[in-house]
């Protein structure tokens, strides 16, 4: 038995001239690191359900697309083509290679579905050789990512923000358009600047304001600081007034302090709320583990920046106490809170040394402001390029695709 390289997450071919089938190049593999390489066909010996094998060498350099180079999944897969026979337009939902005699292998065959009729949901499916369609070579437009988002629908944002990463620029688009604001705004957020700023530009105006709301208020203001000056402040007209306010006073703090990176929507309570309050908000699934560690106790107003801040009550401490219990008889007054104007290496050892998660920002009047939280500032600690580094300590993503394995 071989050694595993990798999962395949993409197919290589290039289109030819009029109905000459594919040429299949090679698979997209993804190997331990998260890296995409590029196995070409030549290196491949056998594929069978859910195992490809291959021979020789693999290069580990990472893959980049050229541009006479198509994807299966990322670029054919839901696009709309014409049956030769009757100029009927029919969706590719699959495509099946083989191997000629010439040892080269070829896309040969399509599974198209016809468009449903009357009450039918779904219209009738069927394989046809690729001679009998046309459409594959002209321009892209009008191809869906229904199918794409189906193949990806069990990832976490991380690594959708992954695929969408690898993705064509145009096919990148076609997806976040299919996504809703939330997931979008999700995904945006672990997705590198430079991909940020090209998905949101091709947004409409209004839709781009809606995902903007969605996002964290620290990620949707580091968005916004990289966009020219006149577009953000379009999005921010746009956006709901109590949406766009926090994002405004972030933007006025430069983004390597405390008031930068800190979140405007901690868990906020007075200090008459009780213990079983308190977990019902930490128990709300939009809070990342950092913000759900920990209940910020202040007076009201209890909108940031909101009343005197008082102290936090830690969840441990919280899951200790009688439901009843007041959150202002479990608070911890021992953590000092931190200044907006606070560079990043103070904050950094503030939550070393009180090993905690997260911290609060308050102003000179002792007001919350928000909270720095731990993954804001690993953001600012790793290399710009962090998400697409290497990752070699880290398994293989256990996810769609069949292993590759090289033969013995």
């Amino acid at each position: 038995m071989g050694d595993q390289v990798g999962r395949v997450r993409d197919v290589v071919v290039t289109l030819r001239v009029g109905t000459e089938e594919p040429r299949v190049l090679g698979l997209v593999v993804e190997v331990p690191g998260r890296r995409r390489i590029f196995v070409p066909m030549t290196r491949v010996t056998s594929i069978d359900a859910g195992q490809v094998i291959t021979t020789g060498l693999v290069n580990m350099r990472r893959f980049q697309q050229r541009p006479t180079e198509t994807l299966v999944l990322g670029e054919m897969l839901d696009r709309t083509v014409v049956l030769v026979e009757d100029g009927t337009d029919v969706t590719v939902e699959d495509v099946g290679i083989e191997q000629q005699r010439t040892r080269d292998w070829a896309v040969t065959r399509v599974f198209v579905r016809r468009p449903g009729k009357g009450l039918r949901r779904r219209g009738e499916a069927f394989v046809v050789e690729w001679r009998d369609v046309s459409g594959f070579s002209v321009d892209e437009h009008g191809q869906g990512a229904a199918n794409l988002l189906a193949t990806f629908e069990k990832l976490n944002a991380a690594d959708l923000a992954t695929v969408l990463h690898g993705l064509s620029a145009k096919r990148r688009a076609e997806v976040a358009a299919a996504l809703d604001d939330e997931t979008l705004a999700d995904v945006l957020e672990e997705l590198p600047e430079d991909d940020q700023v090209e998905i949101l530009g091709k947004l409409e105006e209004e839709r781009a304001a809606d995902v903007l709301e969605a996002m964290q208020p620290d990620d949707a203001a580091d968005l916004l600081s990289e966009l020219p000056q006149a577009d953000a402040d379009k999005l921010l007209e746009l956006m709901e007034p109590d949406e766009a306010a926090p994002l405004r006073r972030l933007l006025a703090y430069s983004d390597d302090t405390a008031g930068g990176m800190m979140t405007t929507d901690p868990v906020v309570l007075p200090p008459d709320a009780t213990v079983a309050d308190a977990l019902a908000r930490v128990r709300q699934p939009e809070l990342s583990p950092a913000l759900a560690a920990q209940v910020y106790v202040c007076r009201p107003p209890l909108e940031t920046p909101t009343g005197r801040y008082i102290g936090i009550a830690h969840i441990q401490r919280l899951l200790r106490e009688p439901p009843s219990a007041l959150v202002s008889g479990v608070v911890d007054q021992g953590i000092e809170a931190l200044r907006p104007e606070v560079p990043l290496g103070e904050i950094t050892h503030h939550l070393a040394t009180y090993n905690l998660v997260a911290v609060p920002v308050v102003d000179e009047s002792d007001h919350l402001l928000g909270a720095v939280t731990v993954d804001d500032v690993l953001d600012h600690l790793l290399p710009d390029d962090w998400r697409a580094r290497d990752r070699a300590m880290l398994e293989a993503d256990p996810g769609l695709g069949p292993e590759v394995t090289r033969g013995p």
